[in-house]
């Protein structure tokens, strides 16, 4: 009997709930200045990675779907630097939320790296 991995998604899907996941986060944290700007970037870039993602899977060309890619990886990354900035106000939970996701974004930034050298 196969062994279910609970992180086995469909990408399509894993990059949403990695969007989804992130918006539940950003309304946990304290509001401020900082925060406001920060957040709104975090939330841009994890909803781009899966965007990004389904527009490679519809892409015309090979060149289009690795752009695609490469965007996709490069917002992965973006939501990794955003969510070390942002202050979850000294809150052991949601910081540890915040650990989670970026570990999310790293794996995710790994995932898009690895069809990018499988692609070329």
């Amino acid at each position: 009997m196969e062994s279910q991995n609970p992180k086995h998604y469909d990408l399509e899907e894993r990059t949403f709930l990695f969007a989804q996941s992130v918006r539940t986060f950003v309304a946990k944290l304290p509001r401020g200045i900082a925060n406001q700007e920060d957040t709104r970037q975090l939330i841009n870039a994890s909803g781009s990675v899966g965007a990004n993602y389904i527009e490679a899977n519809e892409a015309l060309s090979k060149k289009d779907f690795l752009m695609r890619i490469k965007i996709s990886r490069k917002e992965a990354k973006e939501s990794s630097y955003w969510l070390r900035l942002i202050n979850t106000g000294n809150s052991a939970a949601v910081d540890n939320e915040r650990q989670v996701l970026t570990q999310d974004a790293r794996e995710l930034t790994n995932i898009f790296g690895a069809i990018l050298r499988k692609s070329q």
